[in-house]
């Protein structure tokens, strides 16, 4: 496969899985802000746009406003769902030749219908909506495209996308120094929280949780479920002849990340969970690097605002 038509679906993917991502987690924060009165919203905002990878102003007030217009609607913005859901889009006209009629009319709808500005009242619809239109764009290809080198680019970049993405909602468990949204809220986030019950048959405790969303293996937005997705991806299209070690990078640091997770007492995560989850986050950036290098030699691979280099 051309690196041109491999770059374009790894991105899909990623852009697909970002702006998914980057909508569970507004939308867990600013319901947190409405529900929460003893929350300082202006460090609580600044908390946010920093996970995010944004520039926060030192001496300015934020609010609610000022997140939705960086985040959700800026298509400017390397962090936003608007630019993401533009850049999936362009990634696809990339790969006209190779990338489903119905994936592209999917991604082309999607941004000519991106909003340029967001009611408050209408955010919740308005995440809801991202949300129903990333599932969409992925249920179109795990329906009707062969798992050959395109769906495996294409699920390569959500994997890590994806691990990257609960990584950074976990964080926003420590949003604030006084409370963040609970565990209960962030497992509904994540599509997690029946699957969590049926689980653990039991209400959400910070152990339980943090290990559903941070171990199960078969939980698809687990951590340890997105980054073995991923590995897997790597092995199928180009299969290990060493006899010893990992030659591949990408493939090494996924394993080291995995393996450091699931051999770590979960308490020991859960009491160090910022920077555990900085952790992933730069391994899922250096991963995505690697990966730049060794199947995108000829381009510069994108990168956004807050993403180790």
């Amino acid at each position: 496969m051309l690196s041109r038509i491999a770059e374009s679906l790894f991105w899909i993917g990623r852009y697909i899985e970002r702006s998914d991502g980057t909508a569970r987690i507004l939308d867990v924060h600013l319901q947190l802000l409405l529900e929460d009165p003893w929350i300082e919203e202006s460090i609580a905002c600044q908390s946010l746009l920093h996970l995010m990878g944004s520039d926060v102003p030192p001496d300015r007030l934020l609010t609610r406003k000022d997140v939705l217009a960086t985040l959700a609607v800026d298509r400017a913005h390397p962090a936003s769902i608007a630019y993401s859901v533009k850049a999936a889009r362009e990634n696809a006209r990339r790969a006209r030749e190779i990338v489903p009629t119905e994936l592209w009319e999917c991604l082309n709808t999607t941004s000519a219908r991106m909003p340029r500005k967001v009611a408050s009242e209408k955010t919740h619809d308005f995440f809801g909506w991202v949300r129903e239109r990333a599932a969409l764009a992925v249920g179109i290809v795990e329906s009707g495209v062969s798992r050959d080198e395109a769906w495996h680019f294409f699920n390569l970049g959500r994997s890590l996308e994806q691990a990257d993405m609960t990584a950074r909602l976990l964080a926003t468990r420590s949003l604030t120094e006084t409370s963040g949204p609970s565990w209960t809220t962030i497992l509904r986030s994540c599509g997690a929280y029946e699957s969590y019950l049926r689980t653990y048959r039991g209400v959400p405790s910070a152990r339980n949780a943090a290990e559903f969303l941070l171990l199960d293996r078969l939980f698809p937005r687990s951590i340890v479920f997105s980054v073995s997705r991923a590995e897997q991806c790597l092995r199928e299209m180009e299969p290990r002849t060493d006899r010893v070690g990992v030659s591949d990078q990408a493939q090494r640091v996924l394993g080291q990340i995995r393996s450091q997770l699931e051999y770590r007492p979960i308490m020991d995560i859960l009491n160090d969970l910022p920077h555990q989850m900085d952790i992933v986050q730069e391994a899922t950036s250096t991963a995505s690097e690697a990966i730049g290098e060794r199947y995108f030699p000829t381009s510069t691979v994108p990168t956004w605002s807050g993403e180790v280099s």
